[in-house]
């Protein structure tokens, strides 16, 4: 029972990382001076800012293998009734931090998609099919789903299919969403979690279910082996795939969703190595209490973070708003444009880190 425990409190702090990481890329001081580690790729690329959201998911993956042990990996009434509930809890919560401040809602030019929407999507159809198709053919369906989608984006992408002006994943979402309702921050209306990319995103759950069981059904040095043997693997099939199809985080693509799922299995083994086999949970310990809220503390940050935004302050007859204020005055004064930006995403992660720690250490779990 104790290596049972051990190995949820490596999820716990691998989540953790993940989220702390999330937190650290998602908020810098300056978006004109992010500390260069912290960048996405241009386009096409990984960066390790790159590998934080399909980490994310993959451990969603994971959790739900455990989390599902008490249905017996079944469909049933009640796992649909928490699979729907939660999908579709984690996708409203998603519209309202993008809808926030409700005063100046334009419901006609509002985003529609998003990370929490997207998680809730890749979850909700992974879990369905984990649970709702024998397991046999898991494999057929996660090969045809990264097949076909590669496929499509080739013969309906234009004479550039991974062009971020004329993919299959854009024009599918201005047919189906419309262009008032996209992200706009790459310059021209292109979401990032798109819909028919949340595809492959569902892949990348369902590697972690089957990760979730590897390391449930198989002793410690055994599961480690695989983890990192089937990591390679995946990493080595990403690589390779890239030559055809570009590793893109934007457009999710199925050579990004082996690479980082490769480099995700391969993390989780040294952490599960970390903590069953050289027993060093206090190296790891800060970030269980991350894991142990992850959606919870992520969302807490999105919100409050826009909220302090939100408030402003007089400065030289100029209004900043009250995190501005704080950046100008405090972080500013470092003199180097990338590290102020830098240390001012990690205040809010210990911030953030701190709060969640008083929810771990009363045992206030919060579901989401």
């Amino acid at each position: 029972m104790e290596k049972q425990h051990q190995r949820v409190l490596a999820l716990d702090a691998f989540r953790g990382l993940t989220v702390a990481a999330m937190i650290l890329v998602n908020n810098p001081g300056s978006w004109g001076h992010i500390y260069s580690p912290l960048e996405h790729a241009p386009w096409n690329g990984c960066t390790p800012t790159d590998l934080v959201f399909p980490f994310f998911l993959f451990i969603v993956g994971v959790s739900m293998w455990f989390s599902f042990i008490k249905y017996n990996h079944k469909l049933s009434a009640d796992s649909s009734k928490k699979i729907i509930k939660r999908m579709v809890i984690i996708f409203l919560i998603g519209l309202l931090l993008h809808a926030f401040p409700f005063y100046n809602l334009h419901p006609e030019k509002m985003r529609i998609m998003g990370v929490l929407q997207r998680i809730a999507l890749a979850f909700g159809f992974g879990a369905f099919i984990c649970l709702g198709i024998k397991e046999t053919y898991h494999k057929y369906i996660g090969a045809f789903i990264l097949l076909g989608y590669w496929i499509a984006l080739t013969l309906w992408g234009g004479s550039d299919p991974y062009n971020i002006e004329t993919n299959l994943v854009r024009s599918v979402d201005i047919a189906v969403l419309g262009i008032n309702h996209l992200w706009t921050g790459a310059g021209l209306p292109f979401d990032p979690e798109g819909l028919l990319s949340t595809l492959p995103a569902i892949v990348t759950v369902m590697l972690g279910y089957h990760t979730g069981k590897l390391i449930e059904r198989n002793k410690m040095e055994q599961a480690l082996n695989l983890l990192f043997v089937r990591g390679l693997l995946c990493i080595l099939a990403g690589m390779i795939w890239n030559m055809a199809m570009p590793i893109n985080k934007a457009l999710w693509t199925s050579s990004y969703v082996l690479y980082t799922a490769g480099i995700a299995m391969c993390v989780l083994a040294v952490a599960l190595w970390l903590i069953d086999v050289k027993g060093r949970k206090k190296l790891i310990s800060p970030f269980v209490a991350y894991g142990s809220n992850a959606l919870f503390v992520f969302a807490a940050a999105g919100l409050l973070v826009k909220t302090l935004s939100l408030i402003p302050i007089a400065v030289d007859e100029k209004r900043l708003s009250l995190t501005g204020y704080f950046y100008q005055k405090i972080y500013e004064l470092i003199g180097n444009a990338e590290l102020s930006s830098l240390l001012y995403a990690l205040t809010w992660v210990i911030f953030l880190w701190v709060i969640a720690h008083v929810l771990y250490k009363k045992h206030i779990f919060i579901k989401i």
